[in-house]
Parts: C-alpha cells; sequence; structure tokens
C-alpha cells in the first residue's frame, strides 16, 4: 500500500488563538481507531502516516473507483462541542491539513450536539453540469483590484436558502482547490487550475455578481453557478504552497484591470467553453507551463497580473525577500510582529538580535513560525512568509484590542432591557455591536459589523444571522430572548477561549524621543521587565514611533497619552472607562478641541 499523511491543528478567531489539549481519534473507514492524538501549544497534532492507493490513478481520468482512501476524525476539547468529520481523503504521499472547526460550547448553550462535516469526492469526479455566467469585459474602468481580507460565501445556490459563512481568501482558495481537484496532479496543473480559482472568485467579487443582484455574499459553492467548496475541509500541502505563493495573482488580459471570467469544468462527463480541469494534466505532461495552459483554454494573450493591495495587511511585501545578514525597517518590522505572535504562540523563540538585525535568533523565529503555519520553513521571508505573518499578528491584535474594547464597555453577565432595531442609537448599540464582534470571530456565519453604535442595515443583517445561528425568530429586531442568546454565546467564548494575557490592564504608548523602558517603568509605575514581557521585546532597544503597551497598576492614578488623528475627550473616555469631565479636570482643560501629538493625563479608571 502506499502511504499519505495527515496533521491535525485546531485554530481559533482566523488562526490567532491555538487550542491545546484536543483530543482527535482518528477511524478508518469501518470505524477502527488507527491514532489517539492530543494538539500541543501550537494547537497541533504531530504528523501521522496513513494507508492509501498509489498516485498514478489520480492521474488517469478514465479511472472510476476512488483514487485514494478515506478516514474520520473525532475531536473533542473542554467547553466545546464535539466535531466529528467524515470521509478526509489521503492520498500518496501527500500531507492532508486538517483543520477543526470547533465552536465553543460551556454549557449556556449546550444542547449534547456534535457537530458533522462530510468531505465527499471532489468536484471534478462528478457529472453536475456547468452553467456558470458572468461577466468577461471591464465593467469599472478605474476600480482597484484588491485582495480582500475575507470572502462571503453562500453554502447552496443562489437562491437556496442556506447560511453563509466568511473566511479569509487564501483559505477560500486552498478550500476550492482542494474540494475541485486532485492535489496529486502535476505543479503546472495545479497552477493553471489555481489561477482559475482565485480569478474566478475575483471576477464575482470585482463585479459584484451577486451582490448587484441583491444577494449578501460574493459567490455560492454550488458547481453548477460557481466552484466547490466545503466548509471545514481538508487542505493538501501542494496545493497550500501554492496559494501561499500566488494567492494575490489573477488573469486578465492586456489593458485591462478587471480579473477575466474564467469558466471551467472537469472536460470529460462536463464538458464547457472554459478549461478542462483534466486538460490541464494532458498539457502539463506535455511540458505546458501554467500561462501556457491557460492560453490554451482562453484568449491566447491573457497574462498574469498581481493585485495591487491586500486588505487588512499593514505593509506591502518589500519585493526582496528576507533573510541572515539584511538590515533596516522592514526586517525591524518582522521582529515586533513575530513577538507579538509570540504571545498566542509560545513555541516560537525569543528574538534576540538587535532590532533591524536580521540574526540566528530572528532565523530561528521565523522557522518556527513558518513550521507551524505550514510554510517551507527556510528561514527566509520571502512574499509567502510575509503575508503570512502579517495576516497572523492582525488576528492576535485584533483579538487583543476586542478583549480591551470589552473590558472599557463593562460588558457583564445581565443583557440590557432595551428593545433595539434598524434606526436606534447609543451605548447599548455599542454594546450589541460589540458582542456581535466578538462572536463572528468564532462563528463565521455571522457578517462583520462596524461598531458605530448606529444600528444601520449590516448591524440588521448581522443580527438576522446572529437569529438564523440561535433558532430565533429572524426579525432583526433585539428583544429580550435575542439579548440572552448574546449574552449565553459571547460568555462561553469569554470562558473557553484561551487568553494570551495581552487584553487588558494596560494602555499604549506611542516612543518619543529620549524614551528608554527604564524611564518609562519610572513614569507609569511599572517595571522593565513587565513592559518588555507584554510586548515580546527581548531587547531593551526602542525606536521613536514604536506603539508600546504599557501595564497599568491598579493604584496609579493616570497614565499618559499621545493624541492621535480621530481622537475626542468622548472617545478617549469610553475607551478608558472614564469620563469627559474627570479627563478635563487632570488635565486642566477649559473647552474639547484636542491637537495631534497632544499629550493627555487619563485617568486610571
Amino acid at each position: 500500500m502506499a502511504i499519505g499523511y495527515l496533521v491535525i491543528q485546531t485554530r481559533l478567531a482566523s488562526d490567532a488563538v491555538p487550542l491545546e489539549n484536543v483530543q482527535v481519534r482518528i477511524l478508518d473507514d469501518q470505524g477502527n481507531r488507527v491514532y489517539d492524538l492530543v494538539t500541543d501549544e501550537s494547537g497541533e497534532t504531530p504528523v501521522v502516516s496513513l494507508e492509501t492507493v498509489d498516485a498514478r490513478l489520480s492521474l488517469e481520468p478514465e479511472y472510476s473507483g476512488t483514487p485514494y482512501v478515506s478516514y474520520d476524525v473525532l475531536a473533542q476539547a473542554d467547553g466545546f462541542q464535539s466535531l466529528y468529520i467524515a470521509d478526509i481523503p489521503i492520498y500518496d504521499g501527500e500531507t492532508a491539513i486538517q483543520a477543526l472547526v470547533m465552536i465553543p460550547d460551556g454549557g449556556r448553550m449546550r444542547r449534547g450536539e456534535v457537530t458533522r462535516i462530510t468531505m465527499g469526492p471532489p468536484a471534478v469526479a462528478g457529472s453536475e453540469p456547468h452553467s456558470q455566467q458572468g461577466s468577461a469585459v471591464q465593467p469599472y474602468l478605474l476600480r482597484q483590484v484588491v485582495i480582500p481580507n475575507r470572502i462571503t460565501v453562500h453554502l447552496g445556490s443562489p437562491s437556496a436558502y442556506a447560511s453563509n459563512v466568511q473566511v479569509s481568501f487564501p483559505d477560500y482558495v486552498k478550500n476550492v482547490a482542494s474540494s475541485e481537484i486532485y492535489p496529486t496532479w502535476p505543479d503546472a496543473a495545479l497552477r493553471a487550475n489555481i489561477y482559475v480559482i482565485i480569478t474566478f472568485a475575483l471576477n464575482r467579487i470585482f463585479t459584484e455578481w451577486y451582490r448587484n443582484q441583491g444577494y449578501s455574499f460574493d459567490i455560492t459553492n454550488s458547481t453548477a453557478y460557481d466552484q466547490a467548496f466545503v466548509y471545514g475541509r481538508v487542505t493538501y500541502e501542494s496545493v497550500n504552497a501554492i496559494v501561499d505563493e500566488i494567492f494575490n495573482e489573477y488573469v486578465t488580459r492586456p489593458g485591462q484591470n478587471a480579473p477575466y471570467f474564467t469558466s471551467f469544468c472537469n472536460g470529460t462527463t462536463v464538458t464547457c467553453q472554459g478549461l478542462s480541469q483534466w486538460g490541464t494534466v494532458t498539457l502539463a505532461n506535455q511540458g505546458r507551463s501554467p500561462i501556457q495552459i491557460l492560453r490554451y483554454y482562453y484568449p491566447n494573450d491573457v497574462v498574469i497580473a498581481e493585485a495591487e493591495a491586500v486588505s487588512d495587511v499593514l505593509s506591502s511585501y518589500p519585493g526582496t525577500p528576507l533573510r541572515t545578514g539584511s538590515a533596516g525597517l522592514d526586517v525591524q518590522n518582522i521582529q515586533n510582529y513575530l513577538n507579538r505572535i509570540r504571545q498566542n504562540y509560545p513555541a516560537i523563540p525569543v528574538i534576540s538580535d538587535a532590532s533591524g538585525v536580521f540574526g540566528s535568533s530572528t532565523d530561528a523565529a521565523v522557522r518556527k513560525f513558518q513550521s507551524i503555519f505550514n510554510l517551507t520553513a527556510d528561514g527566509v521571508v520571502g512574499k509567502s512568509t510575509w503575508y503570512k505573518i502579517s495576516q497572523i499578528y492582525t488576528a492576535v491584535t485584533g483579538l487583543a484590542e476586542l478583549d480591551s474594547e470589552g473590558t472599557v464597555l463593562g460588558i457583564g453577565t445581565v443583557p440590557p432591557n432595551t428593545v433595539l432595531r434598524q434606526g436606534s442609537r447609543g451605548n447599548d448599540v455599542l454594546t450589541l455591536q460589540y458582542l456581535l464582534a466578538v462572536i463572528s470571530r468564532f462563528y463565521p456565519e455571522l457578517p462583520d459589523v462596524t461598531q458605530d453604535s448606529i444600528f444601520g442595515s449590516s448591524t440588521r443583517q448581522a443580527v438576522i444571522a446572529f437569529q438564523r445561528m440561535r433558532g430565533l425568530a429572524a426579525d432583526g429586531v433585539v428583544g429580550p430572548a435575542t439579548w440572552q442568546a448574546l449574552y449565553d454565546v459571547y460568555l462561553d467564548v469569554r470562558d473557553n477561549i484561551p487568553s494570551d494575557g495581552a487584553g487588558s490592564g494596560y494602555f499604549e504608548y506611542t516612543v518619543r524621543p529620549g524614551d528608554t523602558l527604564w524611564l518609562l517603568s519610572l513614569r507609569y509605575g511599572t517595571t522593565v521587565d513587565a513592559i518588555k514581557r507584554l510586548n515580546g521585546l527581548a531587547g531593551d532597544g526602542l525606536y521613536i514611533g514604536q506603539v508600546l503597551k504599557i501595564p497599568t497598576p491598579e493604584d496609579y492614578s493616570y497614565f499618559e497619552y499621545t493624541v492621535r488623528s480621530g481622537d475626542t475627550l468622548w472617545a478617549l473616555a469610553r475607551r478608558y472607562g472614564t469620563t469627559v469631565d474627570a479627563i478635563k479636570q487632570l488635565n486642566g482643560l477649559t473647552g474639547d478641541a484636542l491637537r495631534i501629538g497632544q499629550i493627555l493625563r487619563i485617568p486610571n479608571g
């Protein structure tokens, strides 16, 4: 028998929080136990080997059997619903990466549920007719193509009553590629198909194909209309490596900006005017490159373009890989990001190199990060590693900011007694939006919500999605039943999600000329070690403009804050749990005007 491999990963909130001590049982197709595993501090099990069939069977379009062997996984953890995943395909020589979608359930919402996901064969093995429709021309001449942070997928045909889920764009592409084709295909065939998948999704987003029809999603998982997607499915190392490299590249035509409409089908049981998936294997075996394969099926002048921007990324890839010996601001940024990520992923070693100098400890931290997140562990920060570090940093700091907001808002255990609906405003609306924002990190069925204290249409859509998720009347009105359900789910999340300890008890400070850790510790009544620990700092070096988290002891009456663009006294009072009058009195202010760069004393709330 041939051998394939499987690793289980349990990470929550867009990979911000690894879940340790998840009990994982791997079963064969007869229900026999093969392995009992436990996730480590990075939320990962060891890689295990599993018997399967010869990879050559997956290269034959005439083969009518399944060119893989299926296994099941049962996952259990205290405070979470059990998860059973059926029919995970294991391929010869391939490492399958199964991310577990664990739902917090600490008792308040418990109904004895076991979440069940079934993989099924990839779409290339099916015979569903395709009726993909779309625009191959550019509808908006000046619109910028941006890789979205998340894409909203409807789990059914366009008009079907089904859930929407939000996933990161690279994860969506990995899922679709693993749901559509075999990961054992030649590299050129895989790349051609992945370019098509990326471009098809971007065309749907760019042209607002479904949103212009009044739908609240970007794309469906129906292969009749779009491309396959199985929420919670396994992906494969060969596919993931390619997606991480090219996720922001797409097919277009010279002189155009829009992603081309890259329709496709399997080319055997289903034929179409676009790309033949099985045909890409034949062409790859003939030595054709990915672009040559694409030009075989689409106009012969198509080219590969790179998106101008990637949303939610702090800075774009500098264009040159960083490695041992590199120096400068880009290295400094990577070191700061990794040091912060280390608070959530302690397996990443401390960086002791000088700030901005890529030495041996930076190399070690990069390699461990790459190993944890399924990248080639070569210690080189190329495009794939740069964007993955930025993505994880954004996820962990975003979750910490939400934790801090909850402390400031004073979220307790008793819901408000108000009834909210579209048009409502005020602090209770802000509390509602905060609860939805936290819950959406762990329940992808909920759309993003802007926390602006105004109950608009997007907040109503999020409320309706939550009500449907919990089996409530989906009227978009937040009454007693909806408030209680929101608090029950929120408290289950709060009580069962591991904390990195960086969500409360600090304020942010922007480093100015002359600052040192020692002077800051004296000024704010803390210690150098406490500041370094909270910020993941290995050395004592600081740079002007650096944002530090400063611990705030309870007996310290105030801290200093540097005013930034958009700050108001009301917003600062709300953020730090004090009042406008208290800030004005402490600073001797007679009016409400602030200026950027002004130093305010903020009462320690």
